[in-house]
């Protein structure tokens, strides 16, 4: 039985972060993966620090709860907050567009964006624990 929850549990945080990652790739106007296989960095590293801030949410949430169904709920809840801070950062820098900069390969945006996305999924992990 131990084997069969295990197995549950980690179906589960697979899928919630792809689709995570998912979700995250439908908010911007191009394809990440065309923009990764063309060689732009700065979308590579922003996609990266999408990545690792869902998987830090994941990783809080499946810390802090025993049901699955916790696990996904606290996600949502921090994902969500994931989500809107891309909107809140592209609206704080009303000098450029972030989508229009990483897809011209604006390798600084990308690492910053990362950074933000790493530093926020930090942050709530921290409300969700």
């Amino acid at each position: 039985m131990i084997v069969v929850n295990l197995l549950a549990s980690l179906i589960t945080l697979v899928v919630l972060q792809l689709a995570g990652m998912f979700i995250f790739s439908k908010i911007t106007p191009y394809k990440d993966q065309d923009e990764i296989n063309k060689g732009n960095v700065a979308v590579a590293l922003a996609m990266g620090g999408e990545f690792l801030a869902t998987a830090i949410i994941l990783c809080a949430a499946s810390l802090t709860n025993t049901s699955i169904w916790f696990v996904a709920l606290w996600f949502l809840v921090g994902f969500a907050c994931l989500l809107l801070t891309y909107y809140v950062f592209d609206w704080l820098t009303p000098g450029f567009k972030l989508s229009k900069q990483l897809q011209e390969g604006n390798v600084a945006v990308g690492v910053l964006l990362a950074f933000v996305y790493v530093g926020i999924g930090l942050t709530i992990s921290t409300i969700i624990s």
